[in-house]
């Protein structure tokens, strides 16, 4: 799945981005308190993809 794609879904669940960091970017869900690493890569795989947005309740 793209990043942006990604980044998208989750804004759409309203999570945010909560900071940057060297490698990865931190998403929170406000509701659940939720924080999740996404990997800053053009392409993040379908797995790892899936459990971040389940992880985050964006699924």
């Amino acid at each position: 799945m793209k990043r942006r794609e990604l980044e998208k879904r989750l804004r759409h669940a309203g999570c945010y981005l909560k900071r940057e960091g060297g490698s990865h970017s931190l998403w929170i869900n406000p509701r659940t308190g939720v924080v999740e690493a996404v990997p800053r890569h053009a392409e993040v795989k379908e797995p790892l993809a899936w459990k971040i947005l389940k992880s985050l309740g964006a699924s």
